[in-house]
């Protein structure tokens, strides 16, 4: 996976079941400041439907997501602004 960002972060929740990867991933993002970049590693259906879309729904943006052929999918999120 190439990035034209500077990721800020990056985690590897291969081994985590849900709920506990979207906990992991919003840890990160909570970590970091709005407008950096968190890579996250994922494997499996599950997270791959709910962390992009809780990212999402959290106000942070998907910016790429690209699955490699051991399927392990790489997930860019770009944090959002800091709620109100």
């Amino acid at each position: 996976m190439t990035l034209s960002q500077d990721v800020a972060l990056e985690i590897d929740i291969t081994s985590e079941v849900c709920p506990m990867t979207f906990v992991r991933t919003r840890l990160a993002l909570d970590r970091l400041t709005p407008g950096d970049f968190l890579l996250v590693h994922l494997k499996g259906r599950e997270p791959l439907e709910n962390v992009p879309r809780s990212a999402t729904a959290l106000g942070h943006d998907v910016v790429s997501l690209e699955t490699d052929p051991l399927g392990v999918s790489h997930l860019l999120i770009r944090r959002g602004a800091a709620p109100a």
